[in-house]
């Protein structure tokens, strides 16, 4: 018998799928997609059983067995890291005396940014190979006897995608800059209103006032102490907001060593002490910031490390935008607009799916109106908000 044209697989761990193979199909935008970021998190136990994190990934190869599409998967025992707020999916099969737990999720683990989650290169099947693995991957939720199955942050493209193949949609909002060709930060501020420009000025005024100067370093330039130290400050503010700090010193240790150049992490100093420190990932055309953590509290230190500082970095290396993390309306008046971001949702139950896509559809509409009135926030002057508002609708699309 000839073999299929394409064979779908599943994997207990992504070292069973080669290195080159796996990157070779990443956007070089997403750096927490390559398959170094998500091996160094298998191999220090930053997913695991114990975290709720079971490693099941997709795979999809031709009839000569070389990988041409894949997605990282996991089978869930709760919806911690995952930034797509399901908790009231799960009450409700509670309440109806049913399990919502476990689920399998497409994502990469804690990483609430936008990306491509189907990995396929820059083939011209790319559509073809996607329909394939999402109707496979939904065949596995059946077969595994599994609530529900989630693609979390994908690309606007990829999320019509699985709409096509009878996936729901859920539209989310964050906070994201888009470079309209500055040519260093005084620029940026030229576009703000007066008011809003005074305010970052006397932010950063404040910082520099206290004597706080900043060290910008990739990975490969951290040394062994300065991760101790940066791990610190991770794991504090976890404590501090009740969380649990997932991402161990091995991980961030080796990531350092295998991609650091994908890594950007802003050190801030007073006098001659690490005061606090801001973990960042470098895409070739995003900066997406990740993590930060302070000894000591100052006056807007954390908009300028996370915020200014990246902007500084983003206009200096030509990248075309800044995804500072999760939430935050605070970060409106400091350049991030509201934009746009996207999941994809197959439910078993034919009853839950009803409920969950009239939920949805309600949902969207109040998303609309939210966006709507936070770009009407913007800092940009009213000559330059329309432009700048237009790029944030489709600049996560591809």
């Amino acid at each position: 018998m000839p073999r299929p044209m394409l064979s779908f697989s599943t994997h207990s761990a992504i070292d069973e799928i080669r290195p080159a193979d796996w990157n070779r199909l990443a956007d070089p935008d997403t750096p927490f997609m390559r398959h170094e970021f998500l091996a160094a998190q298998e191999r220090h136990g930053c997913v695991g059983r114990t975290l709720g994190w079971i490693p099941y990934h997709l795979a999809l190869r031709d009839r000569d067995g070389a990988l041409v599409a894949a997605a990282p998967c996991y089978l869930k025992s709760n919806s911690y890291g995952e930034f797509v707020f399901d908790w009231a999916w799960a009450d409700a099969y509670a309440r109806a005396g049913r399990r919502y737990y476990p689920k399998l999720v497409v994502a990469s683990p804690y990483t609430p940014a936008t990306g491509p989650r189907i990995l396929t290169g820059d083939t011209p099947r790319r559509a073809e190979y996607a329909a394939v693995l999402i109707r496979r991957a939904c065949e596995a939720a059946h077969g595994l006897g599994v609530s529900s199955l989630h693609w979390l942050f994908t690309s606007e493209q990829e999320t019509t995608w699985a709409e096509q193949q009878g996936l729901m949609r859920r539209v989310g909002c964050q906070f994201h800059w888009h470079n309209a060709g500055y040519g260093c930060f005084d620029d940026l501020l030229g576009a703000f209103s007066a008011p809003k420009r005074k305010n970052v000025k006397r932010e950063r005024r404040r910082v520099a006032e206290a004597g706080i100067r900043f060290r910008l370093l990739r990975g490969t330039e951290v040394t062994p102490e300065e991760w101790v130290q940066f791990h610190r400050l991770y794991c504090d503010t976890f404590d501090k907001r009740g969380g649990i700090p997932t991402l161990s010193l091995p991980f961030f240790q080796e990531i350092g060593r295998t991609m650091g150049e994908q890594l950007l992490l802003i050190l801030a100093y007073q006098g001659t002490d690490l005061v606090a420190a801001a973990f960042n990932l470098v895409g070739s055309r995003t900066l997406y910031g990740r993590h930060w953590g302070c000894f000591t509290d100052f006056d807007s230190l954390h908009f300028e490390a996370c915020y200014y500082q990246g902007l500084e970095f983003c206009i200096a290396n030509g990248l075309q935008r800044f995804e500072p993390g999760a939430q935050g309306e605070h970060k409106i008046s400091r350049g991030f607009l509201p934009t746009p971001t996207w999941s994809a949702h197959w439910i078993a139950d034919p009853g839950f799916q009803k409920g969950i896509r009239h939920f949805l559809e309600m949902e969207s509409e109040g998303m609309a109106d939210y966006i709507a009135d936070m770009r009407a926030r913007s800092p940009f002057r009213a000559d330059t908000a329309g432009a700048r508002a237009d790029a944030c609708k489709g600049s996560t699309g591809t």
